[in-house]
């Protein structure tokens, strides 16, 4: 996997809970970042900053509507994480096979 600076990390990006927040809010749907900033007791500032991060990390886009800015999720914004997951998945699923052949192999002896 190639390296990215800290902001693209998409690990990075979901360290935060704020953040992982964020995302849950704009999976119900798309909403202004003064809206999102209503949901949090921290300043908008801090609010834009989370949103800059999802941005960079693919996370989320930007839509520029009249005068107001929305947050839309972006799925492509997932994949690494759901790619980094699989792997592990695959893995477990392997040495659970292993772990059952095993297992049956011995009750099979008794």
């Amino acid at each position: 996997m190639k390296s990215k600076p800290l902001s693209l990390d998409p690990f990075y990006a979901l360290s935060d809970p704020s953040r992982r927040y964020i995302l849950q809010l704009l999976s119900k749907d798309s909403l202004s970042i003064n809206a999102l900033a209503e949901n949090f007791e921290m300043s908008r500032p801090a609010v834009s900053k989370h949103i800059k991060i999802l941005n960079s990390a693919g996370f989320i886009s930007i839509e520029d509507i009249g005068r107001e800015r929305y947050c839309v999720l972006n799925q492509d914004g997932f994949s690494e994480v759901q790619e980094w997951i699989g792997f592990f998945d695959t893995f477990w699923k392997k040495k659970l096979r292993k772990l059952e052949a095993l297992l049956n192999e011995k009750a099979k002896k008794k």
